[in-house]
């Protein structure tokens, strides 16, 4: 059976769970104890060296870091590619959100939130002006569209939505942005949708 090394709270190991969840695939989820350090350990540093959360292992294929696990599992498990079109302009499109995803989204909505949740020692107003930025881009994106690339979801939805959905908890205000609000929705009626959990801003640290 595939299995995801996961933290329930991590967006990066969420996107993993909800592609696979919309693609209808039966998947173990393995929990990291990131609060013990177990994802520092030898035997997840042999699998990660980075040793960070979500790993996929598919048989004897093992797929370090989220935005290759969602490549991965669209190009392997979607027969149809809708979710990764093969077209070279939408490839294209895709792996600019995919790295938007690795950046702006990380040191915006995701870094807020790390501070808020988890008590990180970063500089809180910072992380809330990249997380504007961010959004006020994807708000002028999204006017007079559905998706992020093309007519329907792709990747980059998944890439995108877990840390932007879960931006409030980080002291973001998305009710300035309707248009993302809207996308979010979309993303969350999806055939086969799940949710990360929800978190206080007391949750217990897992740095």
């Amino acid at each position: 059976m595939m299995k995801i090394y996961d933290f329930e709270l991590s967006g990066h190991a969420h996107r993993a769970r909800l592609l696979a969840s919309l693609l209808n695939l039966n998947v173990e989820l393995i929990a990291v104890d990131l609060a013990n350090r177990a994802h520092k350990q030898p035997d997840y540093l042999a699998k990660n060296p980075f040793g960070q959360v979500p790993v996929l292992e598919d048989g004897n294929r093992v797929v370090a870091d989220s935005n290759a696990i969602l490549v991965y599992l669209a190009t392997q498990y979607d027969q149809d590619r809708s979710w990764y079109p093969d077209t070279p302009e939408l490839m294209a499109q895709i792996q600019v959100w995919l790295s938007k995803a690795a950046n702006e989204l990380v040191h915006g909505p995701a870094a807020a939130r790390l501070v808020t949740v988890f008590g990180a020692s970063l500089d809180h107003g910072s992380t809330l002006d990249k997380a504007s930025a961010l959004l006020s881009i994807m708000e002028q994106h999204l006017t007079g569209r559905n998706w992020l690339v093309g007519e329907n979801r792709t990747i980059a939805d998944i890439a995108l939505y877990s840390y932007t959905a879960h931006a409030p908890e980080g002291g973001v205000d998305l009710s300035g942005f309707p248009q993302v609000c809207a996308w979010l929705s979309r993303v969350e009626q999806l055939p086969g949708f799940v949710a990360m959990p929800t978190t206080e801003t007391d949750a217990k640290k897992a740095l």
